[in-house]
Parts: C-alpha cells; structure tokens; sequence
C-alpha cells in the first residue's frame, strides 16, 4: 500500500527497503514503524513507503475539549515525541560529558522548524502535544518552538528565528545537574532547594559555554529568569542590561510553564494564562515582547466556545487588536462586542 510520510501511524510495516534520494538506506523491508522511523523518514526527505495493509484500528486520536482532532495531529506528533526524547538524551550527555554537540542540537530541533512553521494555532497544537510525562524535556521542546514563532512575529528573519528557537531549546540544560525528585517534587520546594533549583541558569551557562563559547545560547540559558524590574536571578539584573533574545525566551518559558499538565499543578485556563502573562508585561516581562506574543495568539481562540461568567455560553467571532481579552462574542442569535459591553466576563475557553 503505497502511503505517504504524512499518513504513517506508529505500528505500520514496511513493505520493501527504504533508500533516501542519494542511495543511503533509511529503514529495513519488515519494520515496524515508530515515531523514532517516521521521524527518521521526514529527516531524510523521503515522501512515499509501501506498507503492508493494515488492521483498522477503533483507537481515537487525543482530541481537545471540543472534540477536535486535527489532521495535523498524526504527523506532527512523532516529530515532537522524538524531540522531546532527543532534548533528554542532550541532557544525558551534558551530565556525562559537560558539554553537547552543535549537531546534536541542531538535529533534534530542525524538524520541529521544518513541519511545525506552517502551523497557524500554536495554542491547540501545544495542547494536544502536552502530555503529564517528561515535563522537563517537553518544556524545553516547547519553549524552543515559542520562542522561533516569537522571534518571527518580532520581524526576527528565519536564519535568526531557528537560532533563537535552539537558545530557547537549551534554556533548562542546567536542570540535568539537579536531582530528578527535586525537579519534580510534588510538594512545596525547601528554601534549600529552591536556591539549587535557580542555580539551572549558571549550570546551563557553564554547559553550553563549555560547548560552544560565550554564546547566545549560554548568555540565554544564564538571563532566562532575569526580570524587567530586577526582580529575577541569577544576578538580579534589570531589563535594560537583558539580552532581547532572553526577553523573548522569558516570556516562552513562562507560558509553557503554565500551560502544562504536570500532576501537582492543576492546567490554568488559556485566557487566564495570557492575562497573567500581560499583567506580568508591566513589570517582570518585556512590554514590547510580550504583547506581540498575546496578539499573534488571541486569533487562535477565534471560532471557540466560552463560558461566561453569567453561565452562558457563546462564540468568539472575533478578536481585538489591542484590547485582547475582550472580543466580539455570539451567544445564540446576539452578537456581543465586549469592548462596548464591559459587565461581561469570560471564565473558561473550550479548546
């Protein structure tokens, strides 16, 4: 059965051997396909395999509250899984070693850029990406992604914007010299260990250092927790003295933080998340930077169902330029615009 990349599913057979465009064999007549070989076959540019016709399968994909599950979803998925075990084995080697290669970096985080850039909803891909396991990775594979999106909707051009991506990829690579229980702690973290925990931006400095130099990337692993009013650490420095690239992975790291689904934080709603993250803008986080990021991501909730505050339930049909948070909302045959009508709220977003 001849199949595009695009529509191979985890568990499907090869039919015959696989050789990429200049004869390098990519994959065995027989296989069993993983995310790692689809992945594979998207590195190595391969568009057709024949597969051995399959069992129909009655296992729905994960879907999103409202009961959508993108077609994007079968494709992009392995592409993120093997990311997020590639950032964990550049983890592995940096405890081991001390230091990482360029190419393994470079390896990991290319695929994400290369299927990913012509995704427009950024927030429901995450969503459905998310998953209560390996949060460390798949923060960092995360805030990778956000912050290349970020850089390009700051006018960053696509050679910086992938750049900016792997600073924003490596930005936690210190957190491999902290002890896993510490990482993960369920409970609430001793003053000792929180003071171990911040000491991920030095490490991360060190690291990336060791591997490449006084980098971008390691004065990013170094500034990421910096803030605007002096507020963060390491080195408690204002906003003026941050690198703008640090700015940028600031905000990435601090969204994905808080949409994730780790078990001892329950998942914040989406339009909360961006209001805390504009209340942040006029203190802790770069205005400028911020509000870019909250007006390319508000579109995404357009065509979604809300919940008001009231109990009743609507749409949102469109979104405002600068007045996010209050769009023009349909509830059964009446069009609200919010901006107008400020008594209304909204509580939760279905996405």
């Amino acid at each position: 059965m001849r199949t595009h990349v695009a529509e191979l599913k985890e568990g499907d057979k090869i039919s015959n051997d696989i050789f990429n465009s200049y004869g390098l064999h990519v994959l065995s007549k027989g296989t069993d396909l993983s995310a790692r070989d689809i992945s594979k076959l998207f590195q190595h540019q391969v568009d057709y395999v024949d597969i051995e016709a399959r069992i129909i399968e009655t296992m729905p994909l994960r879907t999103l509250e409202s009961g959508i599950s993108p077609k994007w979803l079968p494709t992009m998925e392995p592409i993120y899984q093997e990311a997020v075990s590639g950032c964990e084995q550049l983890f592995l080697e940096a405890l081991q070693n001390g230091k990482i290669f360029e190419e393994d970096v470079v390896q990991t985080f290319q695929p994400l850029v290369e299927n990913f850039r012509l995704e427009r909803d950024v927030v429901s891909m995450l969503l459905l990406l998310n998953t209560k396991d390996d949060y460390t990775y798949q923060h960092s594979v995360q805030v990778g992604m956000l912050a290349y999106y970020l850089a390009s909707w700051l006018g960053y051009d696509e050679k910086q914007s992938v750049k900016i991506g792997q600073a924003g990829f490596l930005h936690d690579i210190g957190k491999c010299k902290i002890e896993d229980s510490i990482l993960n702690k369920p409970d609430r973290l001793s003053e000792e260990e929180y003071e171990l925990i911040k000491q991920h931006t030095v490490f991360g400095h060190a690291i990336i250092q060791q591997s490449f130099g006084e980098t971008l990337h390691a004065l990013v692993a170094l500034e990421h927790h910096e803030r605007m009013d002096g507020t963060g650490y390491p080195n408690r420095i204002s906003g003026d003295q941050m690198h703008p690239v640090s700015k940028i992975v600031a905000v990435a790291d601090v969204y994905s933080a808080m949409i994730s689904s780790r078990v001892y934080q329950k998942k914040r709603d989406l339009l909360f998340v961006l209001k805390e993250l504009y209340r942040m803008s006029f203190s802790e986080l770069d205005a400028f930077t911020t509000h870019t990021f909250i007006k390319h991501m508000i579109p995404n909730f357009i065509g979604k169902r809300v919940e008001m505050l009231t109990g009743e339930t609507g749409t949102i049909i469109m979104t405002h330029p600068s007045e996010f948070f209050r769009p023009l909302i349909q509830i059964e045959d009446e069009f609200i615009d919010m901006t107008i009508d400020r008594t209304l709220e909204i509580k939760h977003v279905y996405m």
